[in-house]
Formats: C-alpha cells, structure tokens, sequence
C-alpha cells in the first residue's frame, strides 16, 4: 500500500479540494506516488535511478532545485532557516501544482482517451491507430492502462491528433523505455518537409517528419491517417 505518511499528507490538501471524488482521489494517489513520491524517496535513500550509467546529467529535478537552496559555503551570513522555508515553498508549490494538473488536466482526458480508443475500429479497420478530439490531450498513460483492462497490451500503433492548423501522426512508445516507439514512422521519410515529403510519400499534404520518426504532421485528418497506415 500507499506509505500512510503520504496519504496524510494529500488527504490534508485534498481537504481543500472538496469536488475530486473518492475514486478519483485514490488514482490521484497512485499516480502521484508513482510520478512524485517514489522518486523523492529514491533519491533521499541514495537509490539510483538505473543500474547504468546515464548518458548525461540531469541537474534540473526537484531534488536538484532544493539542493540549489542550500547556503553557500563561503557566504558571509548562512541563512539556513531562510533558505529552509524557500525549499518548502518550493517542493509544496510542485505537489499542489502536481495534485491540480493531474485532477484538473490529466484525469478529464480519461474519457476522451476511451472514446478514441472504443472508435478505433472505425478509424482504421486494423484497430491500431486512434483519433483525438481534444488538442494537447494528454493521453499515454490512459492509453497504456486501457490497453492492459482489455488485454491488448502493444496493439495502438499510432495515435492522430488535432494541432492549430493540421493533424500530428504520434508514435506509442514503449511503456517504460523511454524514447523507445513501437513503431517509427519510416526512416526514409525522417527529417523531410512539405513538398519533398509528399512527393516522397505519395499523399498529398505533408508538412514534416521528425528526425528521429516519432513523429509527423499533414495539413488534412485523411493524410495524416494515410501516413499512420
């Protein structure tokens, strides 16, 4: 189960947002256990990340910005206690910020997710690409979690999405790894825009493909389905 010491803490914050329900105020739990909590213990208890060594560094995470708000050593005056109070201002804005994005943003986006994911079939007749109504829905992790309730772990493919003036054909990654994609687009269509890509491609429309294939872009809802297909 969930440490109690945390849930002390968020049944306290939750206590000022009355209108997230009981079901919901427990996914909230979870998630932000996963997504929070277990990388603040991880790093106060010195477990590393991974078991290999990292490619760059990453100096930019909470942990990161509180330790920034230690007092310098060659200070004149070392205002312990003041920066103390920084770091706590710092790390509760996160967690309240973390607890309205996920009630506010991510958990509304729940219901579009299914309703793509439950049209799919009528999308494409493969059922491995689905449509989004909403721009910038944030989606992965709903996608993931209805993939496991129905057995079809790995089957989306694609995921199309509405942007201000087209539609975005997005890879799946692979859960947990990642920048890792299902399914790239093709790796000669990476890195070519407009003209050249639809001349590239056959389908009229193109705007681009990113470098790395994970993801690309068609003025029209029908090229970019003809992209993902």
């Amino acid at each position: 189960g969930i440490n109690a010491e945390y849930g002390d803490i968020l049944h306290m914050i939750f206590q000022m947002a009355s209108d997230i329900s009981e079901d919901n105020r427990e996914i909230i739990y979870r998630r932000l256990y996963e997504y929070f909590f277990e990388e603040v213990d991880a790093v106060d208890n010195g477990i590393n990340q991974t078991e290999e060594k990292p490619k760059y560094h990453v100096t930019t995470t909470l942990a990161g910005r509180v330790r920034s708000l230690n007092p310098n050593w060659n200070d004149e005056k070392q205002d312990f206690d003041g920066q103390f109070a920084k770091a706590m201002n710092l790390v509760g804005q996160e967690l309240t910020d973390r607890i309205n994005g996920m009630a506010r943003v991510w958990l509304p986006a729940k219901n579009l997710v299914k309703q793509a994911f439950d049209d799919r079939f009528n999308v494409h007749p493969s059922g491995k690409i689905i449509r989004l109504s909403g721009d910038g829905c944030p989606w992965k992790q709903h996608l993931y979690d209805l993939e496991e309730e129905t057995g079809t772990e790995g089957s989306i493919l694609y995921v199309l999405a509405k942007s201000a003036d087209s539609w975005r054909v997005i890879t799946v990654g692979v859960k947990g790894e990642g920048f890792t994609n299902r399914l790239p687009l093709p790796e000669k269509w990476c890195g070519v825009r407009d003209e050249a890509l639809s001349e590239l491609t056959g389908i009229p429309q193109c705007v681009f493909v990113h470098a790395s294939g994970f993801i690309g872009g068609n003025r029209t809802m029908e090229g970019a389905l003809q992209m993902a297909s």
